[in-house]
């Protein structure tokens, strides 16, 4: 009984060692992304910033794209827990305000902690995806996601009555995708200097005059 108990402490051991080691591995990796590029950026230079042999950095992320997802998934999640974004605490309890524009304020704010930790590393992935084509699929698998996403606070309003009834759901949902976009945040918050606070009062401002029914 005794040795069984060991076994299993041994085993929680060795699997948060791996956990810290993949994490350490990601944080450099992103740093690097972000100040020499995607395509500079080697599997070495990563292993020798994570301070990790190169084949235990290959164990843990089959390739180069393998290791960039894994960067863009904790950016979005701002951790390393296996949790969806859709099922993210803040994003549901955002689902579940009964007040429309309680939920579009709540959204904002979903929208300003997520820019917060992906928005350099979705900058770097589109301009990676200008000059390689692995990175151009996962950029359009990513838009992808995103826009059916965001499709999902239309819903929600269309649920409650409240979409501005000139919209369609499939225009409405258009609109929230471009609100939402890295490109509009990096606009803000890079070129002009918006701070964090005001990306999202502009965002929630935005998204009621857009959406709701006046």
């Amino acid at each position: 009984m005794a040795a069984q108990v060991k076994r299993q402490y041994d085993n929680s051991r060795r699997l948060a060692q791996v956990r810290a080691t993949r994490l350490r591995v990601v944080e450099a990796a992103k740093q690097l992304f972000i100040e020499q590029g995607y395509p500079a950026t080697t599997l070495e230079a990563v292993a020798d910033a994570a301070e990790v042999p190169l084949p235990t950095l290959y164990r843990l992320f089959r390739s180069k794209r393998a290791l960039l997802t894994a960067v863009l998934e904790i950016s979005f999640g701002g951790d390393d827990e296996p949790v969806s974004f859709v099922d993210r605490p803040a994003v549901q309890a955002a689902l579940g305000e009964p007040d429309p524009a309680k939920l579009i304020d709540a959204f904002a704010a979903v929208a300003r902690d997520f820019m917060d930790h992906s928005s350099g590393i979705l900058h770097v992935l589109a301009t990676a995806a200008q000059v390689d084509a692995e990175a151009a699929d996962l950029l359009a698998e990513i838009r992808r996601q995103r826009h059916t996403g965001q499709a999902r606070i239309v819903a929600a309003l269309v649920k409650r009555g409240a979409l501005d009834p000139s919209l369609k759901p499939a225009e409405a949902a258009d609109f929230v995708y471009l609100l939402w976009s890295p490109d509009t945040h990096r606009i803000l918050t890079v070129e002009r200097g918006w701070t964090p606070k005001q990306y999202e009062a502009w965002l929630a401002r935005a998204m009621r005059r857009t959406l709701l029914a006046q």
